[in-house]
């Protein structure tokens, strides 16, 4: 492995890559991206702590402030339509006030609910923050993780089925709540291969890398590439070795064509067939809250490659859309105008 680092090429991102980007980002809006994962809703309780409780040696909480917000798999989705695509979102939710709450929100950021399926033996998942300026006192979650019933899964491949010819690319967007068994993976992979669907999976660490065998594109962050190989950190000496060593078994333990490690502040590393791995770099100007940058990357990934443009472009693309998402604080989309300007159109 001493020679990793002469395979590892940093992009080059010139006007002419930037102007290619930019005229396939007008191609978004005939894009239908289909999103199969957990959903949610993140509530946030906010105020001023001036007192002790009576009752108990418990902060007080003068609530100033209230606001909901799509989370998980729904703010993926919420990605996909402020870049100006179609988002097809399947998955689960309980027949239950927060159910009601994400299909309001869905609505306002133009993203269907009909997709969706209602299991009357879950709860809608809903993480409640209770904060006093930037702290946390408290999070409260609504969520059974369990795996779901047949008849449910099965609904869900019949919603996979139904609305699969026109897909331009596929999402799978796991955040261990139970929607995924293997069974279901793997299904997916069959559909998507047999269609011809180009396959993407945003990972989660407590899986194994296998579990996500046949995709196309497989997007971990470092730490959870780590995790889903169990490579050991300390067993490789060389930084720029780890990254290699770990995308490459990535691609080995799934089969997937491509790997994107994203690599916070050192961008992302992209892995395809061949021997050269590719650095992008990261163009965030100013962090406050990451929460939500790797929906915002995968939406634009989805979308980029379905466009036209070929991966290592496609990044740059997320990445600019990351850095847009992570300069603002808490879970919200990346706008199609905001990246047009961020990229150097107007």
């Amino acid at each position: 492995m001493s020679n990793t680092s002469n395979k590892i090429q940093h992009f080059h991102i010139d006007q002419k890559i930037k102007s290619e980007i930019l005229e396939k980002i007008s191609l978004f809006k005939n894009k239908k991206i289909m999103i199969i994962g957990d959903v949610g809703v993140d509530e946030y309780i906010m105020g001023a702590v001036k007192r002790i409780s009576p009752e108990a040696p418990v902060p007080v909480l003068e609530v100033t402030e209230e606001d909901k917000r799509l989370g998980l798999a729904s703010n993926v989705a919420q990605n996909v339509a402020s870049l100006g695509g179609e988002a097809i979102l399947i998955s689960v939710i309980g027949a239950d006030s927060g159910a009601e709450t994400l299909k309001h929100l869905l609505q306002k950021s133009k993203v269907s609910s009909e997709f969706l399926i209602t299991d009357v033996t879950r709860p809608t998942t809903r993480k409640t923050r209770i904060m006093t300026g930037h702290h946390h006192l408290v999070r409260v979650d609504h969520e059974i993780r369990k795996n779901l019933s047949a008849e449910t899964e099965q609904k869900i491949i019949s919603q996979i089925e139904k609305n699969i010819s026109v897909a331009d690319c596929v999402i799978i967007e796991d955040y261990a709540k139970g929607i995924f068994s293997l069974s279901l993976v793997e299904k997916i992979v069959q559909i998507c291969k047999r269609e011809k669907k180009y396959l993407m999976v945003d990972p989660h660490q407590t899986k194994f890398a296998e579990f996500y065998k046949g995709v196309d594109l497989i997007k971990p962050n470092y730490n959870e590439a780590l995790a889903l190989t169990n490579i050991q950190e300390d067993d490789i000496e060389n930084p720029s070795e780890r990254v290699w060593a770990v995308g490459r078994q990535l691609q080995k333990m799934t089969g997937a064509s491509d790997v994107v490690l994203t690599q916070g502040k050192d961008g992302m590393a992209i892995f395809t067939k061949d021997e050269q791995v590719v650095q992008v770099p990261t163009f965030a100007k100013k962090v406050f809250d990451v929460t939500g940058a790797g929906d915002t990357v995968i939406a634009a990934l989805a979308l980029g490659v379905s466009s036209g443009l070929p991966l290592a472009q496609a990044c740059v693309l997320a990445n600019y859309a990351a850095g847009i998402v992570v300069a603002k604080v808490g879970c919200v989309p990346c706008e199609i105008q905001e990246l047009k300007i961020e990229i150097g159109t107007l």
